[in-house]
């Protein structure tokens, strides 16, 4: 990892969702809401289809971020706000986009700010992640 300066781009990714990707991460996280798999249910709570697990989106856009610092460990903060589904369509499945900008810079640490879409509507609002400089 380079320091980088305010405005740069220090990270993207596109990261390809499917029903399998919702089945695998029910698995690991132990979410079997049907919501995140039975169309019929998501529609009985009035949901436009399926969606992907809020930490699943989440923990998939903040990735880029620690792969460009290195560790995990140097995430000193990390906070979102859900402000749209990603809703995972049985045939197409959902594209995630993540583009990871410097918000700012201290003397130990950075923001990063996170922009999270699909279907060029923010998922993620308010995305940032705190990183260690040091």
């Amino acid at each position: 990892m380079t320091v980088a300066e305010i405005g740069e781009v220090v990270a993207e990714r596109t990261i390809e969702l499917s029903r399998h990707s919702l089945v695998r991460y029910a698995g690991a996280s132990g979410d079997f809401n049907p919501i995140h798999y039975r169309d019929d249910v998501a529609a009985s709570v009035g949901l436009p289809g399926v969606l992907a697990h809020g930490m699943l989106t989440m923990g998939l856009a903040v990735q880029p971020v620690i792969d460009w610092i290195g560790d995990p460990g140097r995430v000193l903060d990390y906070q979102v706000r859900f402000t749209r589904p990603v809703v995972v369509d049985p045939e197409a499945g959902a594209t995630v986009t993540v583009v990871a900008k410097v918000g700012a810079i201290d003397d130990a640490s950075a923001r990063i700010d996170l922009t999270v879409t699909v279907d060029g509507q923010t998922v993620l609002g308010k995305a940032q992640a705190r990183v260690s400089l040091a």
